[in-house]
C-alpha cells in the first residue's frame, strides 16, 4: 500500500520518510543559498549537513559491490573517507545547479520494511517541475538518505557500475579506486 501526499509540509507527512525529505532536503538549499556566508563556508556546512543525514559507509560498501567482500579494513577505511570526499562534491554540484528551487513532497512508496522512495518536484525559476526521488531508511536509530535519482537515475547505481568498471580494469584492487577518487577530488 504506497503513501500518498500532495505538497506536504513536514507537519502533514505520512511517514517518517516523507518527514525526513521535507524538513531536511530544503534545510540543504537553504544553506547553500545563504548568500551571508561566503563559498567556503557554505560548502563546509552543507558538507556537514550532508554528512548527517546519509549513511555514507553503507553507500560506499554498496558501490564496492562483490569487492567488498574480503577487504581489509584499512583499505576499506581508506576508500570510505575517499568515497565520502567523492560523494559530498556530487551532491553538492547536483544541488547547486538548483539554487533558487525548493522541493515539495509528492508521494512516497514503502519498498521494504524501513526502506521509502519519497517522490518530490523541484519547482521554481519558471521552469517545469523535475522529479527527484530520495530513498530513505527509516529502520535504524534515526532516517538515512541511502540514494538520489534524479529524473530516473538513481545516483549509487551509476557510482556503483563506475566503480565496478575502474575495480575490474585493476584486478578488484580497492586501493586503486581509493586512488581514482582522491585524484577525481584533485582536479
Amino acid at each position: 500500500f504506497p503513501y500518498t501526499t500532495l505538497f506536504r509540509s513536514p507537519a502533514q507527512a505520512a511517514n517518517p520518510a516523507e518527514e525526513f525529505v521535507a524538513g531536511n532536503i530544503q534545510a540543504g538549499f537553504n544553506i547553500l543559498n545563504d548568500s551571508s556566508a561566503g563559498a567556503a563556508e557554505r560548502r563546509q556546512r552543507f558538507a556537514d549537513f550532508l554528512i548527517g543525514l546519509t549513511d555514507v559507509r553503507r553507500v560506499a560498501i554498496f558501490s564496492l559491490g562483490r569487492y567488498a567482500t574480503g577487504a581489509q579494513p584499512a583499505d576499506l577505511d581508506a576508500y570510505i573517507a575517499a568515497y565520502q570526499n567523492y560523494a559530498l562534491s556530487i551532491y553538492q554540484s547536483y544541488f547547486q545547479l538548483y539554487a533558487g528551487q525548493t522541493l515539495k513532497v509528492v508521494s512516497s512508496r514503502e519498498r521494504a520494511a524501513g526502506d521509502f522512495i519519497v517522490t518530490t518536484n523541484m519547482v521554481g525559476q519558471g521552469n517545469a517541475p523535475l522529479e527527484v526521488d530520495f530513498r530513505v531508511r527509516t529502520d535504524g536509530a534515526k532516517p538515512v538518505l541511502v540514494d538520489v535519482a534524479v529524473a530516473g537515475v538513481w545516483l549509487a547505481l551509476a557510482q556503483r557500475d563506475q566503480f565496478l568498471a575502474t575495480l575490474a580494469q585493476n584486478n578488484g584492487d580497492i586501493k586503486a579506486l581509493t586512488a581514482h577518487l582522491q585524484a577525481i577530488q584533485a582536479r
